[in-house]
């Protein structure tokens, strides 16, 4: 039989999250039998597809393995769907590089501590950071009584201070990673915020 009385894979896409990509795909829908599916890729400087992890698989999602980890590479990949010995056409994603099209979650806040006229945070990045990166850590804060009026402060320290703030005030922040490599900037997703009150001196 020839390859188009299977249909393709539709919405194929690369879905990135800290760094941590994978390809998905709509299933496959067919009368009988089990869809199978194989995934492949290339980099841009090899013209050569390869098999990734995901050969004649049954799920629509195929993980990168950790050789698909450096992120200033563009890879392509493509996948198609198997039926018994038939198959259909491949589907290529769009080119991927990811430390231009990875989203960034938001860093994990680990502690505060309360001054009479400061905050310090202490902060982990969500992803590992690699050679030649350069983060920066966005802050708003605001009097949660006049939450209209946001303050923004910038660091590249993981330990940093809000300083300048009332006594006995509560006050509110939320932080986002900026990701500075080489060419590329890339802004994270704002933390939840957190409230904390300061103290008395």
């Amino acid at each position: 039989e020839s390859s188009s009385h299977l249909p393709a894979p539709k919405d194929v896409k690369v879905y990135s999250y800290n760094f941590r990509s994978s390809l998905r795909w709509s299933p496959v829908e067919v009368d009988r039998g089990l869809v199978l599916y194989t995934v492949h890729f290339k980099t841009g400087a090899l013209n050569q597809w390869d098999e990734m992890n995901c050969t004649r698989i049954a799920q629509t999602e195929c993980s990168f393995p950790w050789s698909l980890k450096e992120r200033p590479w563009t890879f392509f990949l493509r996948v198609r769907a198997e039926l018994g010995q038939v198959t259909s056409e491949w589907v290529e994603a769009d080119p991927f590089v990811a430390e231009q099209s990875t989203t960034i979650g938001p860093p994990t806040v680990n502690g505060v501590t309360e001054g009479p006229h400061s905050l310090l945070i202490s902060v982990t990045p969500p992803f590992r950071s690699g050679a030649g990166d350069l983060i920066q850590y966005h802050v708003s804060y605001w009097e949660n009584a006049t939450s209209t009026t946001k303050k923004e402060t910038e660091t590249s320290n993981t330990l940093f201070e809000i300083r300048n703030l009332k006594e006995l005030t509560l006050y509110c922040f939320s932080i986002q990673i900026e990701l500075i490599h080489s060419e590329s900037r890339l802004l994270g997703e704002p933390s939840v915020p957190e409230c904390r009150r300061t103290t008395i001196s």
